[in-house]
């Protein structure tokens, strides 16, 4: 489990399922700044900001669920997963490449039901890590 208080901690795969589906609702959101706020010329820096945060968030719970899971293949998926939406996100803001927006929410969910799947494969070395 991540410690994120003495009082509070979570499983990894949870922290990366909350992380990932907020990252997803991001990105639905942000068409909507954009309609609501046509005046603006530009996405608020804080905003895409955020695009950053949920993918270092995000990489921090594939690496501490991949070390926790019995799964080859699982571990694998996750890592392939976070790399193809952090290509997606990265080559959208510097206009490398801009495919349509539901491969981003597509695999941004897929991320979220993997760290979903890979509670079942949790093993630990000491009898806390897998607990919920």
């Amino acid at each position: 489990k991540m410690k994120i208080t003495k009082t509070l901690s979570l499983h990894p795969d949870n922290f990366g399922a909350t992380f990932s589906m907020l990252c997803v609702l991001h990105c639905f959101a942000t068409p909507l700044l954009f309609i609501t706020q046509s005046h603006l010329l530009i996405v608020p820096g804080w905003w895409q900001g955020l695009n950053y945060l949920f993918l270092t968030l995000s990489l921090v719970a594939v690496y501490k669920s991949a070390q926790n899971s019995s799964n080859q293949l699982i571990k694998v998926l996750l890592y392939v997963s976070w790399s193809f939406l952090a290509f997606l996100l990265i080559s959208e803001e510097f206009h490398f490449l801009h495919l349509p927006e539901p491969i981003t929410y597509f695999t941004g969910f897929t991320l979220a039901l993997l760290h979903m799947y890979n509670k079942k494969y949790c093993k630990c070395n000491d009898q806390e890590c897998c607990i919920e």
